[in-house]
């Protein structure tokens, strides 16, 4: 009797945990993707610095913030490491300029008024690891998921064909931070450890850069106001922040519920462009969404059913 009540209570605990470690996961995944569904707002106020200028003061100020992490979660060693193996830190370099102009051109985009096409980025770019997975890690893609990369390649011809221009920042967007995923799934390294070692190995080159633009009076930073210095400083925590609850999320739930959060990210990008921004929407860029979430719901039933 006594072990019968045991084995029932344990299970009770067994299932308590898992309901709390399911809601932990949920909140710090849902609050990685809105933080990068807001970002936006945070990069607008940083409009009249040059995109170039910004993305080396994120590289800087997001190394300074992530050392001490790597070391409190006692991967200094691991992050060592990396530099005595070559095959590691060649990929890493890779990787590194891969979003770094992930993260230039969404800038680039923010300051030029065309969030709707970063957005459409991001609502392509699980395609993308899609197709990614079946090229390069033997995936097969199932029928729904076939039919979803189909109706969304058909809803890009479409705005292709009738806006009169390739969206060659959505699918730089996209295949950029498809190929980035796709070669850290390979390298299989501690998400912190990763990101560290690719903002030192552009640390380098970045300094150099901003005392270039020091000595030819062209640096933002110490030269505008108090808000923009700060401004600059805290990218580290809108790129590191929503990156570790990302992970937190991740060790937390099924990777389909972490499919749908995705999603929030362009979504909260999207309203933010036409509701906000004001940014000019057609009716040809509206049928091209139409095609995108029509492929997404097919993708996120798949990805349910399986």
């Amino acid at each position: 009797m006594h072990c019968l009540a045991f084995k029932k209570y344990g299970k009770v605990k067994l299932i308590n945990n898992n309901k709390k470690s399911s809601l932990t996961g949920l909140f710090c995944g849902g609050s990685a993707f809105l933080i990068w569904g807001f970002v936006p707002l945070y990069y607008k106020t940083l409009s009249h610095v040059p995109a170039h200028e910004v993305i080396i003061h994120r590289i800087v100020w997001s190394l300074l913030f992530l050392m001490p992490i790597v070391f409190f979660q006692g991967q200094w060693r691991a992050f060592k490491d990396v530099f005595r193996s070559f095959e590691q830190l060649k990929w890493l370099l890779c990787t590194a300029l891969l979003v770094a102009s992930n993260w230039f051109m969404f800038i680039w985009a923010i300051d030029h008024d065309m969030v709707i096409q970063a957005s459409l980025g991001y609502y392509i770019n699980p395609l993308i690891s899609v197709l990614l997975g079946m090229l390069f890690l033997q995936e097969r893609l199932r029928k729904l998921q076939a039919v979803a990369v189909f109706i969304a390649a058909a809803g890009v011809f479409y705005l292709t064909y009738n806006y009169g221009s390739f969206p060659v920042i959505s699918f730089l967007l996209a295949i950029t931070f498809g190929l980035y995923g796709l070669m850290r799934k390979k390298l299989a390294i501690n998400s912190a450890v990763g990101l560290a070692v690719e903002t030192f190995v552009l640390m380098i080159p970045g300094i150099a850069y901003l005392f270039y633009l020091e000595k030819t009076g062209a640096a933002a930073f110490c030269h505008v106001n108090r808000g923009t210095d700060l401004l600059l400083i805290g990218t580290a925590l809108v790129t590191a922040i929503p990156l570790l609850l990302f992970n937190i999320g991740v060790g937390r739930l099924k990777l389909a519920t972490i499919g749908f959060l995705q999603y929030l990210g362009p979504s909260l990008m999207f309203l933010l462009a036409v509701f906000v921004f004001k940014e000019p929407l057609s009716i040809h860029q509206l049928i091209s969404f139409i095609f995108i979430w029509t492929a997404l719901a097919i993708y996120a039933l798949d990805s349910i059913r399986h």
